[in-house]
């Protein structure tokens, strides 16, 4: 897998009807998203949230050649969730059993939706971020924690740092892929022997990777600084967020699916 295949924290730009949606308005579509996926029971339910993300998708028209490379690096996360659940899932009815190692029926169903699930979730959220630029995802993610004022949490503070740390996602990756290719130039083998070896390996890029991350953060601080940056107070928007009623729309739609889902799993479908 290639570094430059890990798409997250990404923007695509472009004019499709999800593009358009007010930023308060996905993350809290992502949300209720993720807590139907959650509910989820049986095929039925799985199948119902399966239509909803391909139909986000397809809406989108973010290309499926990018959800599919973000997958790559949650394979093995995904490879050793499955293991776990088909052997350490109990039930009834024993497919197999060897040494400490039984597989049941229930097993094997907990392992597919287990993986389908991350898999969902992942391609769910992935999409927020393709379809959002860092800028309206925080200006969103702050006014839906507004309501945190009164408590005095630093809300503007925490979605600026939050921002920061997806936008600096796809330039670490960058980095890393620069530091690898200048350490294979003299030499260096990251790809032969076993896992443990491999990841050996990779343990002399972590020093220069800190050193770039953190003189990056500096340069941040410091142009953030000449701009008289001091937080959000008295701190205005380009463009104002503002709900219309394709918003309303998807949210209605979005609640009803949850709700829906959820009665589906409390019947076991």
């Amino acid at each position: 897998m290639a570094l430059k295949d890990i798409t997250l924290g990404q923007y695509f730009p472009g004019s499709s009807p999800v593009h358009k949606l007010d930023p308060r308005t996905k993350l809290l579509a992502v949300i209720l998203y993720i807590v139907a996926l959650f509910l989820c029971k049986w095929f039925v339910s799985y199948a119902i949230m399966f239509v909803v993300l391909a139909a986000s998708v397809a809406i989108s028209r973010v290309p499926i050649k990018s959800l599919v490379s973000g997958m790559k690096p949650v394979v093995f996360i995904l490879v050793f969730t499955g293991i776990l659940n088909l052997f350490y899932t109990p039930g009834e009815h024993v497919l197999a059993q060897f040494w400490i190692f039984t597989i049941t029926l229930e097993g094997v169903f907990q392992a597919i939706f287990m993986v389908v699930r991350i898999l969902m979730l992942i391609a769910g959220t992935f999409l927020l971020t393709y379809t959002t630029s860092p800028i309206m995802l925080t200006d969103g993610l702050e006014s839906l924690l507004n309501p945190l004022k009164v408590l005095k949490v630093p809300v503007h503070e925490l979605a600026m740092m939050m921002s920061i740390a997806l936008r600096f996602i796809p330039t670490l990756i960058e980095e890393t892929d620069k530091i690898m290719s200048a350490q294979r130039a003299r030499g260096a083998d990251f790809e032969s022997g076993n896992l443990f070896q491999r990841a050996k390996a990779l343990l002399p890029l972590l020093v220069p990777l800190f050193i770039s991350a953190f003189r990056r953060a500096d340069e941040l601080a410091t142009a953030m600084e000449c701009r008289c940056y001091h937080g959000g107070q008295g701190r205005t928007r380009l463009k104002q967020l503002k709900y219309r009623g394709r918003d309303y729309v998807t949210l209605v739609l979005f609640i009803a699916i949850t709700v829906g889902v959820g009665v589906l799993g409390y019947f076991g479908l």
